[in-house]
């Protein structure tokens, strides 16, 4: 079979899921995909596109698998425009003047931001937001700009509220100019508008509803003067436009393609265009003349054509509109008929303004049938409600939105009924999942896709399985039947001090790789006790073994604390001396420490001494515990500071040091809404405020990054300390093995609010319990290496061959040479048919 040749133009998210859609059902490789990728970066998650403030990462918004790896029929041209194209050739022409042929061609270029023809609108400091590009320039001007500075955003909908968040977690102080009576016009009624504008207006954002932008001005001081309809004026720093998108068509405006009647490239049901050879997807596709700007049914539409070139017969299924988000930290959802423009409609609501909650269901002239609903405050009945428009109500509409009413259960949903909009999934497709076998929430991911883009579908997902009979296993392995938690609480209750004791009473068998580490961190958290002590040196994972991180060579690395990135001159001094004694490679690491690789296990000892001498203890970057507090350097150094946070950074570390948890913990505490030290990616997070402190709580990096969230905020420094006491012991408590704390939060019933309520509110009863055992931590801490050198027994397992402990493994080395060339510059590997390239800084040698 002859392999044909499809260009994709256009690498975002919906681009990227066809991609993935046709290798993965391409199972004879008819098709070669050349994907033409404009920006710099591939896929990456634009729904998420804020989430870049707090990190200015690019690879944290990645969208999994954007480089295809391992895949020789796709080939990804990045920094590549699509200039033009000549439909008779069948071929597209490049920004780089390269000519390609295709069989197929695929648009996903989706759209770009509207600029309202407001005279000024070009004025230097006005803005728009749309890529990771805009951001930066963004941040460059918040940064000269200043803390507090006043900022304009002209739109109220979902991009303008995003880009006023990102304005806020930047310093600045954000104002929204929406035309419409209300925020979110598409999606939420006046009722709902309302409640969300006061609850935005309380987290410091200036709205200006019902207006629009007459002219902007900038004055000798570069500052912009922006002009509203309502004769007001607003003096700010700069000015970002987010009012919308228009479908970006022009490529097939030039090549003579049908279009909508309101832009976008005229597309059937099949997403082809006027042009058999040629689709579009996403959001410049106007299927069957109308535009969609979510991404759902974009994913829809890529869905489509990836059947289509494999000889399918898919046509576009429709729109599901539904909406679910979080807003500068306010729910908001809507579903269906949200604005009640259906003939007969009939309108339920519910607002508590002490509750600052307000929900609404739309409902057919008879009062049966749900058709759609607004949810403002709190959004936790969305995942149940939404999958019933167009069906009949299984309880009386008012007590589906009251607080003590009816719930809707996963029982009520038909097989018909689509639980994950964003993929298209339904119910019965996954109670298909699971009679085949998929007995778990990642399991049934892996199967449909459904819970895979946004997660809103999750807790539903979660009820379909347990009504379905499928037994959730809480078992912690085959020799424990309890879960971490419970033997957490078992090990407290009896005092049982070691793994035999336990497993003799409460298990069964002789352990394993599960439980024999998960009983020795449960053992260190409830415990002052060396990990090497007696019985438990055995039940360590290979790092814990040797207090120590092991690396692919065979060779250990070793990491000093530094707290919050501090290190006397004399601490520096000695690590220098260590790393050329040693011949050691070093490296400043993440956590604002430094890393030193390649010391052999008899070595370490030797280290640890000089280390300890010189006052310096164990980072337990090899410990499923507290790794490090990472700081900006506060009110003692920037001018922007508004805390001492490199204080308050040090005094956790020191506080938490040694902390053993079901995994590993990071914190980050910033000294102003600037956020350098990042600390809303972090699983305890602290930001300082003009009033004290912000608390966010379970936030991770990783493959699936998750932002921090508000736990409390404007905390005095002891409350902040008591509550961060509080959280850790209770997560430390009740999480599974290897559970991080943001998936323990998603899976905590009740989620923030509920942890929020423990913590804060000590609704459990149990914060003195929890403030008591963190007492104890702190009282009991002992640097882990100091004990080993203090103690001959444990420094004897501190050997290359236990029969032979004066000889050395040959076979393990650090290998100088694969890093540096012989006069000391780093070696740097050449791109296939890119130019060595030299830096000014370093000396780069490269291979021929």
């Amino acid at each position: 079979m002859t392999t044909q040749t499809v260009v994709v133009v256009g690498h975002g998210m919906v681009g990227h899921r066809f991609v993935e859609a046709l290798r993965s059902r391409d199972a004879e490789n008819r098709w070669d995909v050349l994907v033409l990728c404009e920006e710099p970066v591939p896929a990456y998650d634009r729904v998420g596109l804020s989430s870049y403030v707090n990190s200015w990462d690019p690879a944290q918004l990645a969208l999994s698998g954007n480089d295809y790896p391992g895949d020789d029929h796709v080939s990804v041209r990045l920094g590549t425009r699509a200039e033009s194209v000549d439909r008779d050739a069948k071929t597209v022409t490049t920004s780089s003047g390269e000519v390609i042929g295709y069989d197929a061609l695929v648009l996903a270029t989706g759209s770009y931001p509207f600029v309202p023809p407001v005279p000024g609108s070009d004025e230097a400091g006005c803005f728009v937001y749309r890529t990771l590009d805009d951001l930066d320039r963004i941040r460059d001007a918040a940064e000269a700009a200043g803390t507090g500075a006043a900022a304009v955003v002209v739109g109220g909908g979902l991009l303008g509220l995003e880009a006023a968040n990102a304005l806020r977690m930047l310093g600045l102080t954000p104002h929204v100019v929406e035309y419409n009576s209300r925020l979110l016009p598409n999606q939420v009624d006046e009722g709902g508008g309302i409640l969300l504008e006061r609850l935005v207006t309380d987290l410091g954002l200036a709205v200006h509803t019902g207006v629009s932008t007459q002219s902007i001005t900038q004055d000798a001081g570069g500052s912009l003067r922006v002009s509203l309809s309502d004769d007001s004026d607003i003096s700010a720093a700069m000015l970002v436009f987010s009012a919308g998108v228009r479908p970006r068509d022009q490529i097939a405006r030039d090549c003579g393609l049908q279009l909508g009647s309101r832009g976008g490239v005229l597309v059937d049901t099949a997403c082809r265009t006027s042009d058999p050879d040629v689709y579009a997807i996403g959001e410049c596709a106007a299927v069957e003349d109308r535009c969609y700007g979510l991404v759902g049914p974009g994913y829809a539409t890529a869905e489509v054509v990836a059947d289509r070139l494999l000889a399918g017969g898919a046509e576009f299924p429709g729109a599901d509109l539904s909406t679910k988000l979080k807003l500068l930290g306010v729910d908001v959802a809507s579903f269906g008929d949200a604005l009640a423009e259906s003939e007969g409609a009939l309108e339920v609501v519910l607002n508590d303004a002490a509750k600052r909650t307000y929900a609404k269901l739309v409902l057919s002239d008879d009062a049966k049938t749900l058709l759609g609903g607004v949810l403002v405050g709190d959004a936790s009945a969305y995942a149940s409600l939404r999958p019933l428009v167009g069906r009949e109500l299984p309880a009386d509409a008012a007590s589906l939105i009251s607080p003590a009413g009816a719930q809707v259960g996963a029982g009520a949903l038909p097989d018909d009924a689509e639980v994950c909009s964003c993929n298209a999934v339904t119910k019965g497709t996954i109670c298909g999942a699971i009679a085949d076998g998929a007995c778990d929430i990642a399991a049934i991911k892996a199967c449909t896709s459904a819970g895979t883009t946004c997660g809103g579908c999750v807790p539903m997902i979660k009820q379909i399985l347990e009504s379905s009979g499928v037994e959730m296993s809480k078992a912690l392995c085959e020799h424990f039947e309890q879960s971490r938690a419970e033997l957490f609480q078992i090990v407290q209750a009896t005092g049982i001090r070691t793994f035999s004791g336990l497993i003799a009473k409460y298990g069964k068998g002789t352990g394993c790789d599960i439980c024999k580490p998960t009983v020795a961190s449960i053992l260190a958290s409830t415990s002052g006790d060396h990990i090497l002590d007696g019985e438990q040196a055995a039940l360590q994972d290979s790092n814990d073994h040797f207090l120590a991180n092991i690396q692919k060579n065979g060779t250990y690395s070793v990491v000093p604390r530094m707290p919050g990135g501090e290190c006397t001159p004399e601490q520096l001094i000695v690590i220098g001396e260590i790393a050329r004694d040693f011949g050691l490679y070093t490296k400043i690491t993440g956590g604002q420490r430094i890393d030193l690789f390649g010391a052999r296990v008899e070595q370490l000892p030797l280290i640890w001494r000089r280390l300890v001498d010189a006052g310096m203890e164990s980072g337990q970057a090899y410990g499923k515990s507290v790794r490090t507090v990472k700081s900006c350097v506060g009110s003692s150094w920037c001018r922007y500071g508004v805390q001492d946070s490199v204080g308050m950074a040090v005094a956790l570390e020191n506080r938490y040091r040694g902390l053993r948890s079901p995994h590993k913990l990071k914190m980050g505490v910033s000294g102003c809404a600037r956020e350098c030290a990042e600390a809303r990616g972090k699983d305890v997070g602290v930001i300082a405020t003009e009033r004290g402190w912000n608390l966010y709580v379970a936030g991770n990096g990783g493959q699936s990054p998750k932002h921090a969230q508000l736990l409390a905020g404007d905390l005095d420094s002891e409350t902040l300390v008591r509550y961060i006491d509080r959280y850790l012991m209770f997560y430390i408590r009740t999480a599974d093995r290897l559970q991080r704390t943001a998936p323990w939060l998603e899976a905590l019933d009740g989620g923030l609010d509920h942890l929020r309520a423990v913590v804060c509110d000590d609704s459990l009863g149990i914060a003195d319990d929890l403030e008591a055992a963190m007492a104890r931590h702190v009282h009991s801490y002992t640097d882990e290496w100091a004990g080993v050198l203090a103690d001959p027994e444990k420094l004897a397992r501190f050997v290359s061959f236990v029969n032979a402990p004066d000889e050395l493994d040959p076979t393990v080395a650090f290998n100088q040479d694969a890093a540096y060339a012989e006069d000391g510059s780093r070696k740097v590997p050449v791109l296939i048919g890119m130019p060595a390239v030299r830096s000014p800084h370093d000396d780069f040698v490269t291979a021929d």
